[in-house]
């Protein structure tokens, strides 16, 4: 049975392409869930502000003068096509407001010192939902959410294993879930997994091998990563599968082996 969450790259590119604004993702909200759509406007966006940051810093005098005459950060932030709160830092940084003052405002619009600034805050708050404090709780969620469903999943397998807050102490670097014992998914012997509550497109799994998942590999052998919203295909990866979510799923239950200490594998 075919994985839904599993896109060829050619639709992947086509749908990534079009998602640039929350509109987008409430359009194509009737073709795709939304909270897939949300995923992948996220990365997209961020990986977006990583490559402009230094380029909007240089410009954020411009911005500056802008606000100066009346235009609120909301309205510059879409003149400029970047996120709100990350636009009124840029401005704010140049009329004297430090960072920690300024995450102090995200939290507590209320306490900035004029009414202005306490209206455009919390506006630029509302309309960013990557970049606000209730952006990241969003992000935080997620991830919580799709550990507890993995390690659901690997209690209803009969697994125990050890966590990354136990793993800290003895390993510089970490998966989610260390495993006391193995098992096996599409033949491949699994000794740890590592959840991802994100869209495994090429850069996004590039990155992870490259800074997490092959330092696993090194220090603990074969191990598998799950994207909990689903995967362009990469390619051999050397011991580290990549799935999707489905992978948990009853209808994949044959792909999933589990071995008795001192037996054989067994289904």
């Amino acid at each position: 049975m075919k994985d839904p969450l599993t896109f060829n790259s050619h639709d992947y590119k086509h749908l990534y392409k079009q998602l640039k604004t929350m509109e987008d993702v409430n359009r194509l909200s009737t073709d795709y869930p939304e909270d897939l759509l949300f995923v992948i406007y996220t990365q997209r966006t961020v990986r977006e502000v990583k490559k402009r940051f230094h380029h909007m810093a240089r410009q954020s005098s411009a911005f500056r003068r802008w606000w100066k005459h009346g235009d609120s950060f909301v309205k510059i932030s879409r003149k400029i096509e970047f996120p709100p709160v990350l636009t009124a830092m840029l401005i704010l940084k140049l009329e004297g407001v430090g960072r920690k003052t300024y995450r102090n405002y995200l939290h507590e619009p209320d306490k900035a010192p004029t009414k202005r600034l306490r209206r455009e805050l919390k506006e630029a708050i509302e309309v960013d939902n990557l970049y606000s404090p209730r952006g990241h709780e969003i992000q935080r969620e997620r991830g919580v959410m799709a550990e507890e469903k993995l390690a659901e999943w690997l209690h209803g397998l009969g697994l125990t294993y050890r966590r990354e807050a136990d793993l800290r102490k003895e390993f510089a670097k970490t998966p989610d879930f260390l495993l006391d014992r193995s098992f096996w998914v599409r033949d491949t012997e699994i000794k740890w997994v590592e959840s991802k509550a994100s869209f495994g497109d090429h850069t996004e799994i590039r990155t992870n091998l490259k800074k997490q998942l092959e330092p696993y590999r090194e220090l603990f052998g074969s191990g598998m990563v799950i994207y909990w919203y689903g995967i362009v295909p990469y390619g051999a990866t050397d011991d580290i599968l990549i799935e999707t979510r489905a992978i948990s799923e009853p209808s994949c239950a044959d792909l999933v082996s589990v071995a008795s200490r001192g037996e054989g594998r067994s289904h």
